[in-house]
């Protein structure tokens, strides 16, 4: 098996006494995309910047192919790190055509940096543009000049800082897949920067989750979306439904029936939560009793408030008869039941999350 590309261990940074970075350790394998995901200020681009060498940590280390590049003994310069950096203003330099930004920075033969810089252009399909200058170029052009010149001095790990923000969605998901493909391709290992979690769940091998400067939870995005760790972590990828309930006999009353909360201590309060896709609609049994050998909860009925189309979806709102709390459910295509229409409804255990209730 292979070593670890970039390995940080319990990196931290302080700023005005406040820790902004908290005992943060990943490592990122060569050819492994991991995305750092998190609100805006938890401590993502801080972590970045200190791998890059551009911030100093106040603890921990930092360690390329086993290198040590930071700890508290040393600390090489951002140049000697083989550390590649994105940014989502591509910082191009306008003076200079594709061709020769690109080849900045590169040092050896003449003849070796223009091959180099030929296959990279080729390579993210720019190669008919190499004499034009930025600011003649879109920004999905401009973005594979950044992705090439990037990665023209080959660096082993690539630092990537909310690299596709500047670009209109439907651009987006083309040039994202282009450049993983490109980094891939060149084994190295990547570190995105990102609030979006769908871009995470699209483009990552593994998710870091940050919040408060910690990494809370960390893991494949299958595993990362459909176990969270807390009902902070279910509600960051998507719209959540919460039921409340206090637990009896390991049990909690829902309008959907009893939910087992195995482990938890009676008197507990608990929150169930299940996203929106996960509530069905009982169009078949409309509320004539459970199913014992189903692993879906009592059907429960529920009277529209509002519904809206999506586009690939509807999104309908109910207020429960069991205990008047609002539930979300999200249907597939075209479903606009009037406001006061009641129908019934079910969910999934299995889809269910059930968290003790904090504070």
């Amino acid at each position: 098996m292979s070593a670890p590309r970039l390995e940080i261990r319990n990196l931290s940074k302080l700023f005005a006494g406040r820790k902004v970075v908290d005992d943060v350790s990943l490592t990122v394998m060569p050819g492994q995309v991991t995305c750092l995901l998190g609100p805006s200020g938890c401590g993502k681009s801080t972590t970045l910047r200190m791998i890059a060498g551009v911030e100093a940590p106040d603890g921990g280390s930092i360690l390329v192919d086993g290198q040590v590049v930071c700890d508290a003994r040393q600390t090489l310069p951002p140049e000697d790190r083989a550390v590649g950096l994105m940014f989502q203003d591509f910082a191009l330099f306008p003076h200079l055509t594709v061709r020769q930004n690109v080849a900045f920075g590169l040092s050896g033969a003449k003849s070796a940096i223009a091959d180099r810089v030929d296959a990279l252009l080729r390579k993210v399909g720019m190669d008919r543009l190499s004499d034009r200058h930025p600011q003649e170029l879109s920004g999905g052009e401009q973005q594979r000049v950044a992705l090439a010149r990037a990665i023209a001095p080959k660096p082993r790990v690539m630092l990537m800082d909310e690299p596709f923000s500047g670009l209109d969605d439907r651009l987006r998901d083309d040039i994202r897949d282009e450049t993983l493909d490109v980094l891939k391709g060149e084994g190295t290992a990547v570190l995105l920067v990102t609030h979006e979690p769908g871009e995470a769940l699209r483009m990552a091998d593994e998710i870091a989750l940050m919040r408060d400067g910690r990494i809370v939870q960390q893991g494949a995005p299958y595993n990362i979306y459909n176990t969270p760790v807390d009902i902070q972590a279910a509600a960051f990828f998507s719209d959540i439904n919460v039921i409340s309930g206090t637990v009896h006999g390991a049990l909690t009353d829902t309008p959907f029936g009893q939910f087992l909360a195995p482990g938890v201590a009676d008197g507990t309060d608990v929150d169930i939560v299940i996203r929106p896709q996960h509530l069905k609609i009982d169009f078949d049994r409309q509320g004539r009793g459970p199913n014992p050998t189903s692993i879906e909860g009592t059907p429960a009925r529920g009277v529209v408030q509002r519904a809206r189309f999506m586009g690939a979806s509807s999104l309908v709102e109910f207020q429960m008869d069991y205990d008047g709390s609002t539930l979300k459910a999200q249907v597939p295509s075209v479903f606009l039941p009037k406001p006061g229409t009641p129908l019934w409804l079910m969910i999934r255990r299995d889809r269910c999350f059930v968290f003790p209730r904090r504070g």
